[in-house]
């Protein structure tokens, strides 16, 4: 299917240019397997690489001001957002709004495996437990 969502003779290049950066090494042990600062590369989002083994194991609670989407690439999540609890697998997607303290934790048997889009050129993050 051919899209046209808009008339690109309206967008004009901004003057940067193709950049590249690690977001994690995969052979890397732990959960954090690492981050991309969007400054880093001249974008506008910093991209996280989360995993681990162990159900009912997840990043603490924790707020940002900015907008946070979680992209589940393997196994089961649950996610505490705000009053919210919603489950996903992979291939899906969940919002944390900004200012909506959220948490989440593997559910599966097996690898649960994320990548984290902070809507922000910086991570920025206050910890609440």
């Amino acid at each position: 299917m051919a899209r046209r969502d808009f008339d690109p003779e309206t967008v004009k290049p901004d003057g940067r240019v193709a950049a590249k950066g690690a977001v994690f090494d995969a052979g890397a042990d732990g959960p954090w397997r690492g981050f991309l600062a969007g400054e880093v590369i001249g974008g506008e989002i910093t991209v996280l690489a989360y995993g681990n083994d162990t159900p009912g194991e997840g990043p603490r609670l924790h707020v940002h001001p900015y907008d946070e989407t979680f992209v589940v690439v393997e196994g089961r999540a649950r996610f505490f957002v705000g009053d919210e609890v919603i489950e996903a697998g992979a291939g899906e997607a969940v919002l944390g709004p900004a200012g909506v303290p959220h948490r989440f934790e593997n559910i599966g048997q097996g690898r649960l495996q994320t990548i984290d889009i902070h809507h922000s050129p910086r991570w920025i993050q206050t910890d609440l437990d």
